[in-house]
């Protein structure tokens, strides 16, 4: 009796994990959405997902923001006081300073033109703005 109880068991612990794995796979495949009257399922599956967002570092974000103020028409001069009080407020941005007001450049010269947009020039981070305005004219 002893033996057929292991046998049993062996095949068991052979055959369930299988059944588990297969039946929870099953019941994942298919997931009925919002709207439980209709027979329409969804299948699921790992393809397609798109990874976490990495979260953008200070600077990125700031230049992202001031270039699109110059994109939407503010005046590069409000844009360019915007950078410095920024810089002002967080100094850990002094170090990214120069390349966003060369970005800022960039972005006033195809809004504005490399004439217009060299009139809004000022030393904020060391002439940067004016550099950038310049690599574009």
């Amino acid at each position: 009796m002893t033996h057929t109880a292991r046998r049993i068991g062996r095949s068991l612990a052979l055959v369930l994990p299988v059944v588990l794995v297969l039946s929870g796979t099953l019941a994942v495949t298919m997931v009925p959405w919002a709207d439980t009257s209709s027979s329409q399922l969804v299948t699921a599956s790992a393809e397609g997902v798109s990874t976490p967002a990495k979260p953008r570092a200070a600077h990125e974000v700031l230049r992202t923001q001031l270039v699109g103020e110059l994109q939407q028409g503010q005046e590069p001069d409000d844009v360019l006081t915007h950078l410095q009080q920024e810089v002002n407020r967080r100094p850990s941005l002094a170090e990214h300073c120069v390349g966003i007001a060369r970005a800022l450049g960039r972005a006033a010269v195809e809004a504005y033109g490399p004439t217009k947009a060299q009139s809004f020039a000022r030393p904020v981070c060391d002439t940067s703005y004016a550099s950038g305005v310049a690599s574009m004219g």
